[in-house]
């Protein structure tokens, strides 16, 4: 939503009032909002890409709903499910979906989520010879190398992000103004996080110069 826009949604949230495009007069409006994103409004209100007095007056009951990627145990009744709905549109005597099968549709990301699956199970039951599920070689195929690649371009994209943040408190992890309270994660799960993606040996590495260089001053000192 552009900046500009966004003041004129506060006041019908406020006021409960806007005017009509074209018209000076005032329509009051007793309204309930559900609003939708994929983005991290916290993060856009940080970039000022977002007003924060709008966050808030949405922020109200806020419902998180994980990605697909998150929830594998999900996987499975999703596609028992669109196997029984296309296999009946399509006419396809569909019975059976094989555990190798299950395995490829768990191993992937689904960047697109529950459609992306849909899309992908019509596609799969539409060439499947007979009552078993089968997924065409070369769909197989791209699942996989769509798998790997999304998940390595999430973690890069994710260790970028946590690198940015650390570099604008200055490496402080934890408080009010540290790296954990921006990127909205708790101490813990951020400093497991920076272990996961490697970011706590890349930081040692950096500070071990200067702890060795400490260490041979105060050699020194009680040398002399």
């Amino acid at each position: 939503m552009p900046l500009a826009l966004q003041p004129k949604l506060l006041r019908v949230l406020q006021e409960r009032e806007f005017e009509r495009l074209g018209s000076a007069q005032t329509v009051r409006v007793n309204v309930r909002v559900v609003a939708a994103t994929n983005q991290d409004l916290g993060q856009l209100v940080i970039k000022k890409l977002f007003r924060a007095d709008l966050f808030y007056r949405l922020n109200v009951i806020p419902i998180c709903l994980p990605p697909l990627r998150e929830r594998v145990q999900d996987i499975l009744p999703l596609t028992e499910f669109f196997v029984a709905k296309c296999a009946a549109s399509l006419n396809k005597p569909i019975a059976l979906i094989p555990d190798d099968v299950m395995a490829v549709l768990q191993a992937h990301d689904w960047p697109g989520n529950i459609r992306e699956l849909q899309n992908f199970i019509e596609r799969a039951v539409l060439f499947s010879p007979g009552s078993a599920l089968r997924l065409p070689l070369g769909l197989t195929q791209a699942v996989t190398q769509r798998s790997e690649s999304a998940s390595s371009t999430l973690a890069d994209a994710n260790r970028e992000h946590i690198l940015e943040t650390l570099n604008q408190t200055n490496w402080l992890i934890g408080g009010q103004d540290g790296a954990a309270n921006r990127l909205g994660l708790p101490r813990t799960t951020l400093i497991y996080k920076m272990r996961k993606l490697g970011i706590e040996t890349q930081r040692s590495s950096r500070a071990r110069p200067v702890r060795q260089l400490a260490d041979e001053r105060c050699h020194a000192a009680a040398t002399c």
